[in-house]
């Protein structure tokens, strides 16, 4: 990355410990971030895996919605129950366009009354490259609802791994408490932070909203932990692949639908025909009838029966040679060892055990389709 490109690049609060830590810079939604550090992502992988690993997600958008109308407001924008979401619990998201279509996934906490005042009625967590249009979007539908405040001066680290909880409990004792998919207020390292358990990796694990000026502070004491190091975007996509997760703009974008991405487990039945609070955001009439009709293609897992890993765009061929879809993700799994992908099926072509091809380089890779996670999710309920 030349010296006249980094300079038009945002950097996280973070930036100066990556350089600091040796990390190979690149440019991922308009900021400098670290790819991987010197172990190299293999390492990386693995250290999240049977350990903890330590993720700056700062370019992040973060927000919050302050107002008791606030949860009403926002169901106006995705299909999911947010009104009935309890204090200190969170939900995973979308918001929809006219056709169906996803214009980002995000994340929905309802902070306890100890934290209102901190983090809101509703406290977001949306996708970097999608956070200026959703804030623009929020803002213009549901801004004479609620307010509608972005967060820029606060940092976001992801902790993960199975050792996560026990270094994270060295800074306080107290996120122990948490589950799966809960949230609350905790001190760390002397830093007033809001902490969810949850991630992008399948692991289990926290991600930690810190305010900016105290950011690396937090992440050298987490460092300091003998259970943890850091890990760049690197690890992060081939953890989150072999987790079935989703990467907005690759796997899912607007011309692809709830029904369509596999994320139907999203949309609760009070969302859906026939529910309490039944459609009212955009869409609905598309999403309800694929929820009920099916849709007329899948996102699918797929398996590579041989080596070579099948990447992003790669083509997809029924075994007469007749064109099936496209490669959204793929690499080759570290802890699987084996290629993984996902992709965009007919409904005909979508169950498991379906055999197919993948085109790489004149070649007709062999592909099964096959369920998803393709590494078992470890979340802690409880």
């Amino acid at each position: 990355m030349s010296s006249a490109a980094a300079t038009e690049l945002l950097r996280t609060p973070l930036h100066d410990l990556h350089v600091e830590l040796g990390a190979r810079m690149v440019p991922f939604a308009g900021y400098a971030m670290p790819v991987q550090y010197p172990a190299g992502l293999m390492a990386e992988h693995r250290q999240c895996r049977e350990a903890a690993a330590l993720f700056d997600v700062s370019h992040m958008g973060q927000l919050r919605l302050v107002g008791t109308d606030a949860a009403a407001a926002l169901e106006t924008l995705v299909p999911v129950d947010v009104v009935d979401l309890a204090p200190g619990k969170q939900r995973y998201a979308f918001f929809t366009n006219e056709q169906g279509g996803l214009l980002d996934d995000l994340m929905i906490t309802r902070p306890a009354a100890a934290d209102l005042a901190a983090f809101g009625d509703l406290f977001v967590v949306v996708n970097a490259g999608c956070k200026n249009a959703d804030i623009a979007h929020l803002q213009q539908h549901i801004g004479s609802r609620c307010q509608v405040l972005p967060m820029p001066d606060r940092a976001l680290l992801a902790l993960q791994g199975p050792q996560a909880a026990t270094a994270l409990a060295r800074l306080n004792p107290g996120v122990g408490a948490l589950t799966f998919m809960t949230g609350a207020g905790f001190n760390l390292a002397g830093a007033d932070c809001f902490v969810t358990r949850s991630g992008y990796t399948g692991e289990d694990g926290f991600e930690i909203s810190v305010p900016e000026a105290q950011a690396a502070a937090l992440a050298r004491a987490l460092l300091a932990q003998p259970e943890v190091k850091p890990a760049g975007l690197g690890a992060r996509d081939t953890l989150r692949l072999e987790g079935g997760m989703c990467l907005y703009g690759h796997d899912i974008d607007t011309t692809t639908t709830p029904v369509e991405a596999a994320l139907t487990w999203a949309i609760q039945k009070v969302r859906r025909a026939g529910g309490a609070r039944a459609g009212g955001y955009p869409g609905a009439a598309v999403i309800d009838a694929q929820l009920a009709g099916g849709a007329p293609r899948k996102r699918v897992g797929l398996v590579g029966l041989e080596r070579a890993p099948v990447r992003e765009g790669t083509q997809l061929v029924g075994a007469d040679g007749a064109p099936l879809g496209t490669v959204t993700s793929g690499t080759l799994g570290p802890t699987v060892n084996q290629p993984v992908a996902m992709a965009y099926l007919p409904a005909a072509h979508a169950a498991a055990g379906t055999d197919l091809f993948a085109e790489v380089r004149g070649k007709r890779l062999p592909m099964r389709v096959t369920a998803m996670p393709f590494a078992p999710h470890r979340y802690f309920r409880g």
